[in-house]
């Protein structure tokens, strides 16, 4: 597993922080997610590319933006 960290737009409340929790599960149910509402930033520990967790908080209906 590894870190991957993103500035996502768009989430509002915590209801949108279980539909990008949820998307990402979907495709690692160990993942580890933590998102930071005021600061756009979501935290992941998983198996995904940085590419397929993008694809994934962009189809929960989110922008999102790999952070270095």
């Amino acid at each position: 597993m590894q870190e991957r960290n993103f500035e996502v737009t768009g989430m509002t409340c915590q209801g949108c922080v279980r539909a990008v929790t949820r998307a990402i599960q979907k495709a690692d149910p160990q993942a580890e997610v933590q998102v930071t509402l005021e600061s756009n930033h979501l935290k992941a520990q998983t198996s995904l590319s940085a590419a397929e967790l993008q694809a994934r908080i962009e189809g929960a209906g989110f922008t999102a933006k790999v952070l270095t």
